[in-house]
């Protein structure tokens, strides 16, 4: 007879799936019927309309920009994490995670705040021209700020994991510190690297509580599809919201799908090398 680890196996899993399909398929079958009350016409004319092309560019273009940025800032932030030690550095460490527990209409009027023609970092940039609050500029850092941690937290335990062997037989050979990087370290890393990114990216894109505050919410300048759907909900357009939200979620299957293939693709390449 054959001895599981976990006891009642049947039944946790059956909670769990039942729990999952409350949770997430649930206000997704909700949301996708809504969006399917509408006739095809009706529904590309809805989400093919110049207000929701021009938001859709907006939110994709802001959620590029600040993952392309956090790509970088966050492998090297976690890279300092991870091979420093210097004062403060558990402090750093703590404050990666506050975008998780600061709720983002917080983050939103903080930033607005620090980045307003008045504030301590909008100020001194307006010297040198650059304006921040209520442009794309500010969505971009919204995105950012919020989105930091999932690329951090995703490369951080692969960093603690790289065995230094690898690194001292480079360094044997004569390499250079880039060339171990990019032909030892870096292919190690792609896998999470990837995974970090597509979530920071899917959490950008769905971002709204931190955005609407220092966006100034424009049409066709600097407003989201996230706040176009909610101001078709408030309109009491149900169907519409449906509609354009249901765009953004296929475009976030999309991702999610294309980085799962890129990262399988990465790993695959890993255990073979």
């Amino acid at each position: 007879m054959t001895r599981r680890i976990l006891p009642g196996f049947r039944l946790s899993l059956g909670i769990t799936l039942v729990y999952a399909a409350i949770i997430i398929l649930l206000p997704l079958a909700a949301l996708i019927f809504k969006a399917a009350s509408l006739g095809p016409a009706d529904y590309w004319r809805i989400v093919s309309s110049e207000r929701a092309v021009a938001s859709y560019g907006v939110t994709v273009g802001s959620a590029l920009v600040a993952t392309l940025f956090n790509l970088v800032f966050g492998l090297a932030l976690a890279w300092v994490l991870v091979r420093y030690r210097f004062p403060g550095r558990r402090i750093v460490d703590a404050l990666v995670d506050l975008p998780f527990a600061l709720p983002t209409a917080v983050a939103g009027i903080s930033l607005t705040t620090l980045f307003a023609s008045n504030g301590w970092f909008g100020s001194a940039l307006g010297e040198i021209g650059i304006k921040v609050a209520y442009t794309p500029l500010g969505i971009m850092v919204a995105m950012a700020f919020t989105s930091l941690p999932f690329i951090v937290r995703t490369v951080q335990p692969v960093l603690e994991e790289l065995d230094p062997a690898l690194e001292e037989a480079g360094q044997t050979l004569g390499s250079s510190d880039w060339s171990i990087f990019r032909r030892v370290i870096l292919p190690l890393l792609t896998p999470a690297l990837l995974a970090g990114t597509s979530l920071a990216f899917a959490r950008s894109l769905g971002e709204f509580g931190a955005i609407i505050f220092i966006a100034g919410n424009q049409p066709f300048s600097t407003e989201i599809t996230a706040l176009l759907a909610f101001i078709r909900l408030e309109e009491y357009d149900y169907p519409a919201s449906a509609a354009i939200a249901s765009v953004m979620l296929f475009a976030a299957f999309v991702m999610l799908a294309v980085t799962n293939y890129l990262q399988a693709r990465a790993l695959r390449y890993t255990v073979k090398g």
